[in-house]
């Protein structure tokens, strides 16, 4: 497996708007191709839950969420869990927003190595395509419903570090120790 760089703060494909992928072009050979560098270059990150394809240099409305997030112990996962398929997300559009929210802690792929606390909607319902071209509605809580609304944010140009307070540089050594 080679390595696919992910993109960092800085990037000008990171602050624009991702085009829709038209649905006839979902299960082409190019949008598959997108798909599979974004899994590599999620899965070649210990840390992360997810991922857009503006990351990876690609300007489309696309995200990945990670299997391991819907292992139910997550993120205690014992070696021999069976780790569900990544969930593919192709032109997720936002259906509604809880008004309910709360100051969720964050960090991203491509905004090494800062963290800080985001206020989302504690639940959020989303329509999206997956890699199939099938059209699927999905309501999330937690964790999920912040990882929808985290990635749409990637997909309008939007990072966190935009809507963060008590932003923090916590560089692995430190971050790894304040997780033990």
């Amino acid at each position: 497996m080679s390595m696919v760089p992910i993109v960092q703060k800085g990037d000008p494909v990171l602050r624009g708007i991702a085009q829709d992928v038209p649905v006839s072009e979902i299960i082409s050979p190019k949008i598959k191709d997108v798909i599979k560098r974004m899994q590599i270059a999620m899965h070649g990150e210990d840390d992360a839950v997810a991922i857009a394809a503006p990351q990876i240099g690609e300007p489309v409305r696309i995200f990945l969420v990670s299997g391991k997030v819907f292992v139910p112990n997550y993120p205690d996962i014992e070696p021999d869990t069976h780790i569900p398929v990544d969930l593919v997300c192709i032109n997720p559009k936002i259906l509604k927003l809880s008004k309910r929210k709360k100051k969720m802690a964050e960090g991203c792929l491509s905004v090494r190595w800062l963290y800080g606390n985001v206020q989302r909607s504690i639940q959020a319902t989303i329509e999206y395509y997956n890699e199939k071209g099938e059209k699927f509605e999905r309501g999330a809580a937690g964790l999920l419903a912040q990882i929808f609304q985290h990635e749409i944010d990637h997909l309008d140009g939007i990072l966190f570090i935009d809507k963060a307070e008590d932003i923090e540089d916590q560089p692995p050594q430190t971050h790894q120790s304040d997780e033990q």
